[in-house]
């Protein structure tokens, strides 16, 4: 199961076993200063996310880089059943490798509150 936890002024991703294959990283650090919003989903996104690097096992798993055709770079693991974190980036512009986290997560809420705690400090 991917493990998001805030430490510092940092979110830290992990992928572990063959999640980090799929991914191609077994880490993500995020600058908190880099997140311009952050929302919880109740579920499974189901729009598209466009052409990826990873793995997708329809209707229940997401894993993997995506690349919309209109530009936007995810890093996703989305399980069915799930809270989702959404998560927007300043941008590859500004210096990020994505645009957007989609991340499952069963304490997604209290993630989310956490990191607007630090954006709003």
């Amino acid at each position: 199961m991917t493990e998001v936890r805030l430490e510092g002024a940092e979110l830290h991703v992990e992928f572990p076993g063959w999640e980090s294959m799929m991914t191609g990283r077994h880490a993500a650090a995020i600058a908190v200063a880099a997140i311009v919003r952050v929302e919880v989903l109740p579920g499974w996104t189901s729009e598209v996310l466009g052409v990826r690097s990873g793995l997708v096992v329809s209707g229940y798993r997401k894993l993997g880089t995506f690349i919309h055709p209109a530009g936007m770079k995810r890093l996703v693991s989305m399980r069915r059943g799930e809270p989702v974190l959404r998560i927007s980036l300043s941008g590859r512009r500004a210096g990020c490798e994505f645009d957007e986290l989609l991340l499952s997560h069963p304490d997604a809420t209290a993630i989310a509150d956490g990191i607007t705690r630090r954006i709003a400090a």
